[in-house]
């Protein structure tokens, strides 16, 4: 999740997903506008029916669902991806909004991990909420079971003012701030800024743990397209660290080991008329 656009949320759940393809069956999911989102374009989903051929109206077996999402080569393993990779001028999807919509539907995959690439700038969508007295999406998907909020950041002054004024959102509205993994992400090679050290040691005792992303000049000239080899070690070694934390604020949270995550309850069947 993150405050603003910008802020390196669909690399970190690219990453991430990378990571843990060697740990669990992962799935990812995009929901960001088509023409506004670089994953079709990172996966070639193209050659997937992606979530176009996941109608509402109809039947959905896990064979089906399996089959929309275009596949990622991950360093060990691989990983699906759940994107729209229609044309430009194809009309735009009606998505839910709803986080139990999208958990539901890895359920029904038979995905072990959900990653999900969210698009809603949460401090507005959760102050939207308070003076709407309406439930926010950000807390939908925080009080999925096991979830762990990642919230990213750019690592410079504007990023990290527009991260602080989510913190603050966050903890005002009781969301779970100490399960909670904050990334920053570096604009330019070298040493964080100082303000972005600055607000990694304020963060580290609310959040359940801080890491900073390199900046990792192959993946701004060509995106995540490229193969898992192009990325540098360190992007890598950050990711490892990103995918650690995520885990451990997990286990701390729920249980070591993990429980069984709730099974979505099937639809009851219609009954059909004798006629």
């Amino acid at each position: 999740m993150a405050a603003t656009g910008g802020s390196a949320r669909s690399t970190v759940a690219h990453l991430i997903a990378d990571e843990l393809a060697s740990a669990a069956d992962t799935v990812v999911v995009d929901l960001s506008p088509r023409l506004a989102s670089p994953w079709p374009h990172w996966t070639g989903a193209t050659q997937a029916p992606g979530l176009a051929a996941l109608l509402p109206d109809e039947p959905l077996t896990r064979s089906r669902i399996r089959a929309a999402a275009a596949a990622r080569r991950a360093p060990v393993g691989e990983w699906a991806a759940l994107t729209d990779g229609r044309e430009w001028s194809a009309a735009p999807l009606s998505l839910p909004t709803a986080a139990t919509a999208w958990y539901q539907l890895a359920a029904a995959g038979g995905w072990q991990a959900l990653v999900a690439d969210t698009a809603h700038p949460i401090a507005h969508d959760l102050l939207s909420a308070r003076c709407s007295n309406t439930a926010s999406v950000t807390r939908a998907w925080c009080e999925l079971p096991f979830a762990v909020p990642v919230l990213c950041a750019q690592a410079t002054a504007d990023g990290i003012q527009a991260l602080q004024q989510a913190v603050m959102v966050l903890h005002a509205e009781g969301l779970p701030l100490q399960r909670t993994v904050v990334v920053l992400a570096a604009a330019a090679d070298g040493r964080p800024p100082a303000v972005a050290r600055a607000a990694a040691t304020m963060l580290s005792a609310r959040a359940a743990a801080v890491v900073h992303l390199p900046h990792d000049a192959d993946i701004r000239a060509h995106g995540l397209q490229a193969q898992p080899a192009r990325i540098r070690t360190r992007t890598r070694q950050a990711a490892r660290e990103l995918v650690t934390a995520v885990l451990a604020a997990a286990r701390a949270s729920f249980g070591d080991p993990l429980p069984d995550a709730p099974q979505p309850a099937p639809l009851p069947a219609l009954a059909v008329p004798a006629v």
